[in-house]
């Protein structure tokens, strides 16, 4: 078994260019509902490890530090860039290809009238220290 992070980002390479709050709420509903059942799917399998959705881009807040002096803290990224990250999947399973196939079951979410998103989803394995 192997963990990999599915990224769900947004970025301007969907099928669909509609920010979600402006689709219509049944659209919404079935979208979310799409995440809950993938979500219950993979819980079923013993693959979830973790899921969220993460916050929007205007209240994330970028930290560098060296260490010795006070961190500075500033807003960011911020919403007019072109990519931003959404949320993840951390899953727990037996290859790559399984976890590629769940990220393509992802990226064909629903979107307005139904249609797949084709949202990108970056697929990472997770990787543990050096013993």
């Amino acid at each position: 078994m192997a963990k990999y992070m599915l990224l769900m980002s947004y970025s301007g390479d969907t099928a669909c260019d509609l920010p979600m709050g402006e689709w219509p709420p049944e659209d919404i509903r079935a979208h979310i509902d799409f995440q809950h059942a993938l979500d219950a799917e993979l819980r079923d399998k013993g693959e979830l490890v973790d899921a969220q959705g993460l916050a929007g881009p205007d209240l994330a807040k970028t930290v560098v530090s060296d260490g010795r002096t006070s961190p500075v803290v500033t807003d960011g990224p911020y919403p007019e860039g072109k990519e931003l990250l959404a949320g993840y999947w951390l899953v727990d399973v037996e290859s790559e290809e399984r976890a590629l196939e769940i990220a393509a079951k992802a990226s064909a979410a629903p979107g307005p009238a139904g249609v797949p998103i084709r949202q990108p989803i970056e697929v990472r394995q997770v990787m543990s220290a050096p013993a």
